[in-house]
Parts: structure tokens; C-alpha cells; sequence
């Protein structure tokens, strides 16, 4: 019979994995996409790399909305602005 497994260790596997797959990130170029790619590039992606400065802008900036998005999303679950007692939320915070 399988033993079921807690949330808190699903969480700890995911994270596990997560951070493995996170630190082989810089071994996944092969040799011949790194020679094509700019040195802050190498070792990182396949391919010819960027084909102009436009593609470093579009680039930062989707870095920079999506670092913005997880800011506000993070900053919404540690401190809603929901403060009344009767909002949908406290249905599923004060479970007893």
C-alpha cells in the first residue's frame, strides 16, 4: 500500500528539483552555440543569439514586468488591502 504524501513534502521535492534543474542551467549550451554567442550569453542559451540591441531591450523589459508582476502578486498575499471581516478571504482564512 503507498504511503500518501503531505503537502509540506510535495514542497520540499519540487523545491529539490527545482534547484537542480536551476543549477545545470549553465552546462546546457553545447559548443558549437557558444562560440555564436555574446560572452554574457555563453554557456546559457542555444542559437545565433541576439540579432541587435533592440533584442537586449525587449528582453529587459519583459525581465522587469515580469519581476514587477511577482512583486505585486507577493505583495497581495502578505498584505491585502482587504481589511472588513465579512470579505470572501476570511471564509478561507478563519476555517475552524
Amino acid at each position: 500500500m503507498m504511503r500518501k504524501l503531505s503537502l509540506n513534502k510535495y514542497r520540499k521535492l519540487i523545491l529539490i528539483v527545482f534547484l537542480i534543474l536551476i543549477n545545470h542551467i549553465p552546462t546546457m549550451a553545447c559548443e558549437a552555440c557558444n562560440q555564436n554567442q555574446p560572452k554574457i550569453l555563453r554557456g546559457i542559451t542555444h542559437g545565433n543569439g541576439p540579432q541587435s540591441n533592440w533584442d537586449y531591450f525587449v528582453v529587459i523589459i519583459m525581465v522587469l514586468v515580469t519581476l514587477y508582476s511577482l512583486y505585486a502578486a507577493v505583495k497581495c498575499f502578505v498584505k491585502p488591502s482587504e481589511k472588513k471581516y465579512s470579505h470572501i478571504k476570511n471564509t478561507i482564512l478563519n476555517q475552524q
